[in-house]
């Protein structure tokens, strides 16, 4: 036990210095599905698969329904205390403030265990989709946030940025996931944005940079034309593989709010115990992660005003009150 409770410790102060979401391990110990297990994708095609493989993204479509989509949505706005019909409440100061300041502005919502987040994350779809990229059932859901990205205030200009959450040379084993809440088939209004080249060629790429570059953050000299813009439409889940740099394209839109919440799935880890131990507090007593990214709600109105959610046989699993 004292081991294992070394190995959180130090896994949690390893995040308050990176982005990675702390409800999960950084990395799995058990390898991306590689299809010899000779199991039946559940919910990926054979061209999805191999589109996949060669992009280090897939979009799942109808993840969820277009209904559950929407009421996940008007939640988020009634969360936030922004009117989606009242462009005069979207841009209030910010709550708390973040340490990772690349995310100012990008409209993350504080929001991690209400029940209409844990509906999704138990949606038995999405559960089948994060099961075909890993190849087992086994496993648990991060418990993350949501996003309301706005259009940009007039006369403010931002790139948006490209990172990976976790250092490529470590080769981590892992995927990240976004569930689109509203359409996002115009370019301009923000969403997910990638470098599939860079995904593919990063072992020689990096020959090209210098030795104290940012691990964290590419330069994109040259790679402009290779930043590829993911559209969605409510209710499509997009996986990406961890080696995959990314980022929140910038909302140039007039009047679009890109909607999303943050999805992802690892190989459960029942035997540690304090791990599951803090998943399962935060499930019941509406706790937010804590760690370099994520600043949490001052109001603390998931704990105020809100129950701990429901969930499904699935869902219990998913979150680690039930073993597999």
């Amino acid at each position: 036990m004292q081991q294992t409770n070394n190995k959180v410790e130090q896994g949690n102060k390893a995040h308050e210095e990176i982005p990675g979401n702390p409800s999960t391990a950084t990395s799995s110990s058990q390898s991306l599905n590689d299809r010899s297990n000779g199991k039946p994708l559940r919910v990926l095609s054979e061209d999805d698969w191999r589109f996949w493989m060669q992009n280090g993204y897939i979009v799942i479509k109808n993840a969820v329904s277009k209904e559950q989509a929407r009421r996940t949505a008007d939640f988020l706005w009634e969360f936030d205390e922004k009117s989606p019909t009242d462009s005069s409440t979207w841009y209030a100061p910010p709550r708390a403030e973040m340490k990772m300041k690349e995310l100012t502005g990008t409209g993350m919502v504080e929001v991690y265990n209400h029940q209409h987040l844990w509906n999704n994350r138990q949606t038995q779809r999405v559960y089948d989709a994060f099961v075909d990229v890993w190849g087992t059932e086994e496993l648990w859901v991060t418990i993350d946030r949501a996003n309301l990205n706005f259009p940009l205030p007039v006369g403010v200009e931002k790139k948006g940025f490209i990172h990976w959450d976790y250092d490529p040379e470590t080769k981590p084993q892992n995927v990240q996931g976004v569930l689109a809440l509203a359409d996002q088939d115009d370019e301009n209004m923000g969403g997910f944005q990638c470098i599939p080249w860079l995904y593919r060629n990063y072992d020689t790429w990096k020959l090209t940079q210098p030795e104290d570059r940012d691990r964290f953050q590419p330069s994109l000299e040259g790679l402009e034309d290779k930043i590829v813009k993911v559209k969605m439409e409510a209710g499509d889940l997009l996986i990406f593989n961890s080696t995959e740099p990314h980022g929140i394209r910038p909302n140039k839109s007039k009047d679009k709010v890109r909607i999303a919440q943050y999805i992802s799935m690892m190989p459960a880890e029942p035997e540690n115990e304090v791990l599951k131990n803090w998943r399962i507090n935060s499930w019941k007593n509406r706790i937010a992660p804590e760690g370099y990214a994520f600043p949490g709600d001052p109001r603390n109105w998931e704990k105020t005003k809100y129950d701990t959610a429901e969930l499904t046989d699935l869902g219990k699993k998913l979150l680690g009150l039930n073993d597999w």
